[in-house]
């Protein structure tokens, strides 16, 4: 699987064959024709697009032909929300989504997507900024389950929170603060929010949140890995799904 595309026609075909490039990386000041189609087509895909200088593009190039243009590609493509809605709705489930508010590091998005697959979440939606891509690395780390659980990536998490509340989705994040995971009702339509591995969720994300889960912890640390802590959420809903 490929992580990279690199040289002007190879990424400009990329976008018309309708690949998901999560960031394109340009030389600095290359205007000329192809340049800006692929910046075009960059803008209408809604790519985050970064200026650097041809010595940072030669560090980058496996190939040593970049052209002044090298874009980082999805390993598979991304779902939409309401297909991930759609899913639960042919299996006769109340949704199951888990949504990560900047989850950076690709071996815990691949270990969340891994675990939110054997716990039956009908789907994961991602950020488009400040968040790890679904790279070759993202597909290792989640052992397959990437053919299973469909991605979603979208530009503003609380915004597509608000619209699935309108749903009936209402939301728990985890927070230190919050309350004992075990005394929360964690039944019906819900999402389950996953923060940053080193700020947690941000403030505008938790205040959309309905409730706030906390997990007990014995012990001289005082937080577990990002993918950890949503793995041991997602089964306590799962554990309160079968009624347990």
């Amino acid at each position: 699987m490929q992580d990279r595309i690199e040289g002007r026609n190879a990424v400009l075909e990329a976008y018309r064959s309708g690949r998901t490039v999560d960031k394109l990386f340009v030389q600095e000041h290359l205007e000329d024709g192809p340049v800006r189609s692929i910046l075009r087509e960059a803008k209408k895909s809604g790519t985050i697009v970064s200026f650097v200088k041809k010595e940072r593009l030669d560090e980058m190039s496996e190939t040593g032909h970049h052209q002044g243009v090298i874009a980082q590609v999805s390993a598979y493509s991304y779902a939409t929300v309401e297909e991930i809605l759609k899913k639960a709705e042919e299996k006769g489930e109340a949704p199951f989504l888990i949504l990560l508010d900047g989850i950076e590091d690709p071996h815990n998005l691949g270990a969340i997507i891994r675990t939110a697959c054997l716990a039956g979440a009908h789907g994961v939606i991602v950020t488009k900024h400040r968040a790890a891509g679904l790279t070759a690395t993202v597909v290792r780390a989640s052992a397959g389950a990437l053919n299973y659980v469909p991605v979603a990536k979208v530009t503003n998490l609380k915004s597509t929170m608000e619209k699935l509340k309108e749903r009936g989705l209402w939301f728990v994040c985890a927070d230190m603060g919050g309350e004992l995971m075990y005394d929360l009702n964690l039944r019906g339509p819900i999402g389950l929010v996953i923060g940053n591995e080193g700020d947690g969720v941000s403030r505008l994300v938790r205040e959309s949140c309905d409730l706030t889960a906390s997990i007990p912890m014995h012990g001289g640390i005082d937080s577990l890995n990002a993918s950890v802590a949503g793995g041991v959420l997602m089964y306590e809903i799962v554990r309160q799904r079968m009624g347990k």
